[in-house]
């Protein structure tokens, strides 16, 4: 099994990335974002956190229009899977693959903590590991993480049964404390806690090793 890691000038998290991919057994290729081609074999892209392009314009927007980022809409419009955490999220909602959009936090504050989420869906491969009401503790670290779209696509992500995660206490004034959502397909999920930071005991939490563990043994079962 193979991932992709991409890098965008001020992605700060990519090796923290690569790190969670790699503790699951995945093998991993970084990728720089002027790249034009994914690697060959890619089951899943990673991106991640930080802030691309200094955040410039709006958070994920410049480089949602990398050339790297056409090819990663192209794996996912094939039956690629996609992760995006933090950053990541926001990009995928500039290039479209994800609904919604990523605004200033509601108390306009950047936030650094852990958070408790609960589990909405288990039936994704990034989900599979966990319980559905199971309440997991899993760090946050931005500045724009208030999850915002319009009323009929909140309807739809609940009706599809789409909302991967909800915060247990709502840091950043998302809509219906939305943590984190799934492509139509279920094969795209972007959220805004770092699961990577929760991987080992040395970290001091271990909640977000399920996510890669239990995703590395779907793409061997596929």
């Amino acid at each position: 099994m193979k991932a992709a890691v991409v890098t965008f000038p001020g992605s700060n998290c990519d090796r923290d990335l690569r790190m969670g991919f790699e503790q699951a057994g995945l093998q991993v290729e970084m990728v720089w974002h002027k790249d034009t081609a994914l690697p060959e074999g890619v089951d899943i892209v990673g991106i991640p956190g930080g802030f691309s392009f200094g955040d410039y314009l709006r958070c994920g927007a410049i480089a949602a229009n990398s050339p790297i980022c056409r090819e990663i809409v192209r794996h996912a419009e094939a039956g690629g899977y996609v992760l995006g955490i933090c950053n990541g999220f926001q990009v995928l909602t500039e290039t479209g693959l994800l609904p919604g959009a990523l605004l200033r936090n509601a108390n306009l504050k950047y936030i650094c903590r852990s958070v408790p989420l609960q589990v909405e869906e288990t039936q994704s491969v990034f989900t599979r590991g966990y319980k559905a009401g199971e309440e997991i503790v899993i760090p946050i670290a931005h500045h724009d993480g208030n999850y915002t779209a319009d009323a009929a696509t909140l309807d739809a992500l609940e009706d599809e049964g789409r909302v991967a995660f909800r915060y247990g206490a709502n840091p950043n004034g998302s809509d219906r404390d939305i943590a984190g959502v799934l492509s139509a397909n279920r094969r795209v999920l972007g959220m805004m806690p770092h699961p990577e930071r929760a991987c080992h005991a040395a970290q001091g939490n271990e909640d977000g090793a399920r996510l890669f563990a239990h995703l590395a043994d779907a793409l061997a079962e596929a």
